[in-house]
């Protein structure tokens, strides 16, 4: 009796509702489906991929409105929407790395593109590897230099001036007139154009040290009007949301207002503000409008932020492909471009995760 009784609640219970495996088995036919109708009119796997996916979310919702109802199927059929666009924003994503990992990765692994420059590089070189099926010589070891070494500079000048800046709009201004303009004229330099910030401090240092100036220490100044307001919005944010109780019991132990934010607020608040900054410095160390005309092309190492002409990854890529070493065969060219944007790539990626690490390690510590 007891039996029977359990097989009654089962049947039940699964009465009008599909099978568990009918999503695996309705996408195995939408697959078989949408290869039989791609190869009648040209098979691609893009078009494959779509036409699957169109297909089970028909046939899925189809399914559940014939066997458990216009409720399931509704809520099947915005449930198919959300994974949809899901996929659909996490496509060009995809298509980027795939690229740029099968264009990149041949040049990147050639000898010595990691540890050699441009100097003495030319098209009767390159040809002449081409020709000979030899190993591309050149390197982007002075534009990886130069990179650093304008992004260091700009880092050494935003992080001061947009951390004070977001300590006085939190600590001191009180929502003044002054702290308004101030938040007003950070959220217009949040969304001026990157050409913009090359044009001011090119123009700014054509005044000081005469028309024409290129260096990596103004490129470093133009990345700092970019990275300024990120600093500024993302460190203002952090401090916001140290508890006042905090504050207010370093005041009633007597600690002067000074001493609170340097000892309380700002290792409360440091994970926060060292992940923006981290991820400033991954907004702008891709920018190539800026460094077009503040730091000028070169190919030969230049260590020096104050003089000279300076590499960096973004201008070598756009010299790489607007201007092929070899105007006849741009192939040894184009194969440094797409490993020097793979290089750019990665360090993208290893300043997010570097981010998410020094979140991690300064995140303030749970528990007893």
């Amino acid at each position: 009796m007891a039996t029977l009784m359990t097989e009654r609640k089962r049947s039940a219970l699964t009465r009008n509702r599909l099978p568990r495996y009918s999503p695996w088995a309705i996408a195995a036919g939408a697959v078989v489906v949408a290869a039989a109708l791609m190869s009648l009119i040209g098979f691609n796997v893009f078009g494959w991929a779509v036409l699957s996916a169109v297909l089970f979310a028909v046939a899925n919702v189809s399914a559940a409105a014939i066997v458990e109802g216009r409720r399931k199927a509704v809520d099947k059929m915005m449930t198919s929407l959300v994974y949809g666009a899901f996929l659909v924003a996490l496509l060009p994503l995809v298509s980027v790395i795939w690229t740029v990992l099968v264009q990149g990765i041949p040049g990147l692994l050639t000898p010595g593109f990691l540890t050699t420059s441009m100097n003495g590089v030319t098209g009767a070189v390159d040809n002449a590897s081409v020709e000979n099926g030899t190993p591309v010589l050149g390197g982007v070891y002075h534009a990886l230099v130069g990179s650093v070494l304008i992004t260091l500079w700009a880092t050494l000048i935003s992080v001061p001036v947009g951390l004070l800046t977001a300590i006085y709009l939190v600590e001191y201004s009180a929502g003044n007139r002054f702290s308004k303009a101030i938040t007003f004229l950070v959220d217009v330099m949040t969304g001026i154009p990157s050409i913009v910030a090359g044009l001011f401090a090119a123009a700014f240092f054509a005044m000081i040290l005469g028309p024409g100036t290129k260096t990596g220490f103004v490129a470093a100044v133009a990345l700092s009007v970019l990275m300024i307001p990120v600093v500024v919005r993302s460190s203002e944010e952090m401090l916001k949301i140290v508890p006042n109780e905090l504050r207010e019991a370093a005041y009633a132990l007597g600690v002067r207002k000074w001493r609170t934010i340097l000892k309380v607020v700002i290792p409360t608040a440091i994970s926060g503000i060292a992940s923006g900054i981290t991820l400033a410095i991954a907004r702008v160390i891709g920018e190539t409008a800026p460094l077009l005309v503040t730091a000028g092309f070169a190919t030969t190492i230049n260590m020096n932020v104050f003089a000279g002409w300076m590499a960096s990854l973004p201008t070598f890529i756009y010299t790489q492909i607007m201007t092929p070493t070899s105007p006849s065969n741009a192939d040894p060219s184009t194969q440094r471009a797409w490993a020097a944007a793979l290089l750019l790539i990665i360090l993208v990626m290893l300043l997010n995760l570097g981010a998410r690490l020094v979140a991690r390690l300064f995140a303030p510590k749970t528990g007893r």
